[in-house]
Formats: structure tokens, C-alpha cells, sequence
């Protein structure tokens, strides 16, 4: 992790050694500002290659809302803690999401993430995506905070 003041940025090899999520679920390429416990900032280059353009849409390609949200989870579950070694962000809420407009091919997805309140294992996270710097999507995320090896049948996932 490469460390400037007290931002970092982080690689998608740093990313990995962090969340849990593999292809072709892992939606984070690139952490341009983590400040952990405050703020990420994250990208995700979006490619025609995704697996879910096969079949949404397959002759107008827009990224699902679902997929946007996911990508804001794992981004937020970052700034949340999941930057932390052993603790995986579990998405427990989703809040307050609206997809303003669509997401194609050749998109650049800029993701931020601010916390807005955390109380013990639990935490709030406001994220937007935005697109050339205008908002695509928008909403609150809950995490639950588990430790790697507490993971179970149980928990929220």
C-alpha cells in the first residue's frame, strides 16, 4: 500500500490481499484515497468483457444497478475496515440507492465512499459512482464487521 499523508492507494494486488472477492465478482481495480475508518475513493474500469453483458443487454451493454451497488459494497467495505487484515465487511443494508444514469462499455466507474457513523462492528457508508464526474448511482450502505475465521451460516452475507 502506498502511503501519502494519511491517503493511500492501493493496487489490485493490494486489493486482493483485502476482499475476499475474486473474478468475476471482484468490482475494484484500482484505490485512489483509502483513509481508513473516513473515505475511499476506488475504480472500476468497465469492459465490454464482463460476463453479465452477455445477457444485460446484449445489443445496448449497460452495467446492472445491481453490479454498481456491488462495486460501491466492496469499495465502501474498504473504508469500512475490510482494509484491515482478518476482518471481512459483510453488506448487511442497502439504502436510499438510485441509478441516475446508465453505465456502458469503455465507463470509467469512480466510486466514493464516505462513513457516516460506526458503532462497534456496525457501519454506515454513503457511496456514489460517478462517470466523467457526473453521478450515476447513489446510496447507503450497512456493513457488519466479522472476523475472517467467524464467518457463518448466520451472518448476513
Amino acid at each position: 500500500m502506498t502511503v501519502t499523508g494519511c491517503m493511500a492507494m492501493m493496487s489490485i494486488d493490494e486489493i486482493r490481499e483485502r476482499l475476499p472477492h475474486r473474478y468475476p465478482f471482484l468490482m475494484i481495480d484500482r484505490v485512489l484515497e483509502l483513509e481508513e475508518g473516513v473515505r475511499v475513493v476506488a475504480l472500476k474500469n468497465v469492459t465490454v468483457n464482463e460476463p453479465f453483458f452477455q445477457g444485460h443487454y446484449p445489443q445496448v451493454p449497460v452495467m446492472p444497478g445491481v453490479m454498481q451497488v456491488e462495486a460501491m459494497a466492496q469499495a465502501g467495505g474498504l473504508a469500512a475496515g475490510g482494509a484491515r487484515e482478518g476482518v471481512i465487511p459483510l453488506l448487511a443494508a442497502v439504502d436510499k440507492v438510485k441509478f441516475r444514469k446508465v453505465v456502458r462499455p469503455g465507463d470509467q466507474l469512480l466510486i466514493t465512499a464516505q462513513i457516516l457513523r460506526a458503532r462497534r462492528q456496525v457501519v454506515k457508508v454513503s457511496a456514489k459512482g460517478e462517470v466523467e464526474g457526473e453521478k450515476v448511482t447513489e446510496g447507503e450502505l450497512t456493513f457488519m464487521l466479522a472476523e475472517e475465521g467467524a464467518v457463518n451460516r448466520d451472518a448476513t452475507t
